[in-house]
Order: structure tokens, then C-alpha cells, then sequence
């Protein structure tokens, strides 16, 4: 009896071995298929065609001192010395991610909140070239915000059909994570029309497992033919972590279920109008 329990785990553990070669196998047989025209299993060459697109987006402004009752009551601003034209607002910096989608025009698309509240907006390129952004328009509902910038030589993504994404599809998220320059993680799919989770007002998100911390918001969450399917804006953090636990959200190219058209689109023709 012993001896069988014994031979029977082995043949368990051999046929869970099997099974876990063979799902590495079906897995690299996937990231491989779009890439074999290349003559090897790699994103790099999809990569290099895209990532100068993606820009750090550094920003400037003021932010509101929450304001305390008591600060209200002359008695207490006496007491404690507090000057009637005290400063409501306070210094901030913050940092995120963006991307060029109209090259010509210098269109760079993000979100709203990493612009919020700014009174200078720097671009920085892969290339280091630092430029300084206008905001031609915003949507605070959408979480979306369009930039312009004037350069030379910028490259731009193509937009894709966030409408034709499986649960399961291969992504690639890519942006400037606590700062430390532009970064590229890979994922899946998770689950798609993510809605009730309060972060904006309209919900329809794209879940994926692809690392996504802080200071991605505003980057690109892109598809493995490198087309535009998603930006980047929010993460699960349990416990006030500020890492990536496998539960990211993006803003997708198309919402089918809340808007007629690409959101995109819509802050593309608003940002245009806003400018001429």
C-alpha cells in the first residue's frame, strides 16, 4: 500500500511537471507568433519602434491646504499667531507618463489627474529633450488630458481597437514608474469593463497584471502589434502600499459602453478646437 501511494504521488508530480512544460511551451509559442517575422522570441523590435513615443511628464503647481474650521474663528487664528493672509495652497511637484499620438501636431495624450492643479508642464523624451507642454483641453470625468508640445523629429503610436480585446490577450504596459525613467512591463488581459471601483466618473476599464506602480499613470498600455489600446491610470494597492500587486487599470481606446466614440478622439477634436 505504501508502495503504490509512493509510485502514485511520483506519477502526480510527473504528469503536473508535464503539464506546467507544456503551458511554458503554449505561452512562448504566443509572445513568439507575432514576433517570428523577426527570427526571434522578443518585444525589443516592436519596442524600439514605439517607446520614443512615451514621454515622462513632470509637473508643477499648487496644491489646496485642506481647510480646518477652527482656522476660521479669529479667537484662534490670534492665539496661535496665525496671519490673516496665511497661504491656502502649497508647492507640489509630481511625476507621470504620456504619450505622443499626432507627431505633426505634437498631440500627447494623459491623464487628467497627473496634470491637475499644474502651472508648468515639462515633456521629457527619450531622447532627454525637455520641452515645455500646453494643455489644449481635459476631461476629469474621463481621466483624460491632451497636451501639445512643438519638436522636432517626434514619433508617435498608432491608436488601436480596444474593442476587439480578449480576456487572456498579451499587453505591454510602458511608463515612468517612481520616477526612475522610462520602464516596460508585460501581462495579460485580466478582465475587461471593470466598472464600480470609484476612481472615475465614467468606469470602464481594462484590468491587467502587467506591473503598473506609481508614476505610470498616463503611459501606454499597447497591444503586441504595438498599437495604442489603453492608458494607463490606476492600481490596487492593499493596505497603502504604493507597489503593484498584480491589479492594474487602464483607460481604453473605445469605451463601447458608456461613449458613442474613442474618448480619445472626442479630447483629440476638443483639443484642436480649443486651439484654433
Amino acid at each position: 500500500m505504501f508502495g503504490y501511494t509512493c509510485r502514485f504521488r511520483v506519477e502526480m508530480i510527473a504528469r503536473q511537471a508535464a503539464l506546467l512544460i507544456l503551458a511554458t511551451v503554449v505561452v512562448a509559442n504566443a509572445w513568439a507568433q507575432p514576433l517570428a517575422e523577426h527570427g526571434k522570441t522578443s518585444l525589443a523590435p516592436m519596442l524600439k519602434k514605439i517607446t520614443p513615443a512615451v514621454v515622462n511628464i513632470s509637473v508643477v503647481g499648487q496644491a489646496r491646504i485642506t481647510d480646518n474650521p477652527l482656522f476660521n474663528d479669529p479667537f484662534f487664528r490670534r492665539f496661535f499667531d496665525i496671519p490673516e493672509n496665511a497661504p491656502r495652497s502649497v508647492p507640489q511637484q509630481s511625476a507621470g507618463s504620456g504619450v505622443i499620438i499626432e507627431a505633426n501636431r505634437g498631440y500627447v495624450l494623459t491623464n487628467y489627474h497627473v496634470i491637475e492643479n499644474a502651472d508648468e508642464i515639462i515633456v521629457t523624451l527619450t531622447d532627454d529633450r525637455r520641452l515645455t507642454a500646453k494643455l489644449l483641453g481635459s476631461d476629469k470625468e474621463t481621466d483624460i488630458a491632451m497636451l501639445q508640445v512643438e519638436g522636432d523629429e517626434l514619433t508617435q503610436i498608432e491608436i488601436g481597437d480596444s474593442g476587439t480585446l480578449e480576456v487572456g490577450d498579451f499587453v505591454v504596459a510602458i511608463g515612468n514608474p517612481f520616477g526612475l525613467g522610462q520602464t516596460v512591463t508585460a501581462g495579460i488581459v485580466s478582465a475587461l469593463g471593470r466598472t464600480g471601483l470609484g476612481i472615475e466618473g465614467y468606469e470602464d476599464f481594462i484590468q491587467t497584471d502587467a506591473s503598473i506602480n506609481p508614476g505610470n499613470s498616463g503611459g501606454a498600455l499597447v497591444d503586441l502589434e504595438g498599437k495604442l489600446i489603453g492608458i494607463n491610470t490606476a492600481i490596487v494597492s492593499p493596505g497603502g502600499s504604493q507597489g503593484n500587486v498584480g491589479i492594474g487599470f487602464a483607460v481604453p481606446s473605445i469605451w463601447p459602453s458608456v461613449l458613442p466614440h474613442s474618448s480619445w478622439r472626442m479630447a483629440r477634436c476638443a483639443a484642436a478646437a480649443w486651439a484654433s
